[in-house]
């Protein structure tokens, strides 16, 4: 079975030849040599040079004096284009190599000069360095269809040679042809190598590219879940306190209406629902969470805790100042929860990146919000390298947004780094969108 399947194979491989090599080959699209990183543009310099330099060769090698040649083009008209074919591969290489090739094939067939067949040394040089340029530009199997028509053509040089000279010539141009060949591959093994280097560094700077996008992108859901979690557990705690007074509201009324009591069991009951819907999404939030039970339902920090968080920085040895300006006063848990998440990790960033530096926190209490503000002087020393991809001021950008506050960060004209952030105490206005839509579905469905 598989040996009769041979020959049908070989035939549908032969008929699909002449496509391939159609759709290879059969192309005048620009591929222009690229710009070099350290070179710049020295290689095209180069390539200008060596087909002015190997075009002369070629001219003083076709037109001296014992050449003898048959009526028909001026050997100078076959100088003049190989050297062009040349410089066409700088953008068109394909477009090039056609070009060369068949000047290659009609200069030897309008030369009656055995010592130059098929090819002289110029043809020779100028053909090799356009079958580099193109192997440094397409795939490997484009450049070895070129090569191997390339020999064919100069084989074909041979066998009409034998028509015109001995046969004592045979073993001469046998040996050119043989000497052109080495060049060629030797041109085209080192013009591919190079293209699969450049290839290789491309593909791994865009995969590093991706790598980095994918980090990034995966940086930003952790710290969004981390949010999250901490926010629950505030949400949650309100929910609580609803579900309780609702449920002890009707006992401190005296003589409770049944619709007060129908509206308060409602109220309990929803309250009830959202609180079991919340903890089966902390379930799945928390579900690779390595932190301890104890840790986990730990209560979330406020800025009552920051003078523990402090000195335990100071505990360090780092000296960090607390200044306080306005009125201190409670804000929404979710504002307390964001601003000492801030001045945690921004200390954090104090002892990771700039150490034996000092610290200043500022707080700031206006009628509209709160303003955080973390200082650091010059480090003293350089910092470690720190390991991986840290979360610090992604973390802290996304905890101001979800407030609708805002976040800045940058050095400081003596060396230092600041982070401000200007927090609002309500919470952000929703889209008209969303405040309709929720008016619609509150109206259709009352509780």
């Amino acid at each position: 079975m598989t040996a009769s399947k041979a020959p049908g194979r070989l035939r549908a491989g032969l008929r699909a030849v002449p496509r391939i090599l159609r759709e290879d080959l059969c192309t005048l699209a620009r591929d222009p040599l690229p710009r070099m990183r350290w070179l710049a543009w020295t290689p095209h310099v180069l390539v200008v040079l060596c087909a002015v330099l190997m075009g002369q060769l070629n001219a003083i090698e076709l037109d001296g004096p014992r050449v003898e040649r048959l009526p028909g083009p001026d050997p100078m008209l076959f100088v003049l284009l190989q050297s062009v074919a040349v410089l066409l591969a700088l953008t068109r290489p394909i477009a090039a190599w056609w070009l060369s090739t068949a000047v290659l094939f009609l200069a030897a067939v309008f030369s009656e000069n055995p010592a130059h067949w098929p090819w002289n040394d110029g043809q020779m040089a100028l053909h090799t360095l356009l079958l580099f340029l193109l192997a440094l530009r397409v795939r490997p199997r484009i450049v070895i269809e070129a090569l191997v028509l390339t020999l064919l053509t100069g084989g074909l040089n041979v066998l009409l040679g034998l028509r015109r000279h001995t046969e004592d010539h045979l073993a001469y141009h046998t040996a050119v042809l043989n000497t052109g060949a080495v060049w060629f591959v030797i041109a085209v093994v080192v013009g591919a190598a190079l293209r699969g280097r450049r290839v290789a560094r491309t593909r791994l700077v865009e995969q590093e590219e991706l790598t980095a996008e994918e980090r990034a992108r995966r940086t930003l859901l952790e710290e969004r879940n981390r949010i999250a979690r901490e926010l629950h557990d505030v949400v949650a705690h309100h929910m609580s306190v609803i579900s309780i007074q609702a449920q002890v509201a009707p006992h401190l009324v005296e003589n409770p209406s049944e619709e007060l009591k129908e509206n308060l069991a409602g109220i309990r009951h929803n309250a009830v629902e959202a609180l079991a819907e919340l903890r089966r999404v902390l379930g799945v939030l928390r579900s690779e969470d390595a932190l301890a039970d104890g840790a986990r339902h730990a209560p979330q920090p406020t800025l009552d805790r920051l003078d523990e968080l402090v000195g335990s920085v100071r505990g360090t040895g780092i000296e960090v100042l607390i200044e306080v300006t306005g009125e201190r006063r409670p804000l929404p848990p979710g504002v307390e929860l964001s601003a000492f998440r801030i001045v945690q990790e921004a200390l954090s960033n104090v002892m990771r990146h700039a150490p034996g530096a000092g610290a200043r926190v500022e707080l700031g209490y206006q009628r509209r919000g709160l303003t955080v503000r973390i200082i650091n002087t010059p480090p003293d020393r350089p910092a470690p390298p720190s390991p991986g991809a840290g979360h610090g001021l992604l973390g802290m950008r996304e905890r101001a947004a979800m407030l609708g506050g805002e976040l800045t960060t940058g050095p400081r004209p003596d060396g230092g780094y600041e982070v401000t952030a200007v927090l609002p105490a309500h919470d952000p206005a929703p889209p008209a969108a969303a405040t309709q839509t929720a008016a619609t579905e509150t109206a259709e469905d009352p509780v």
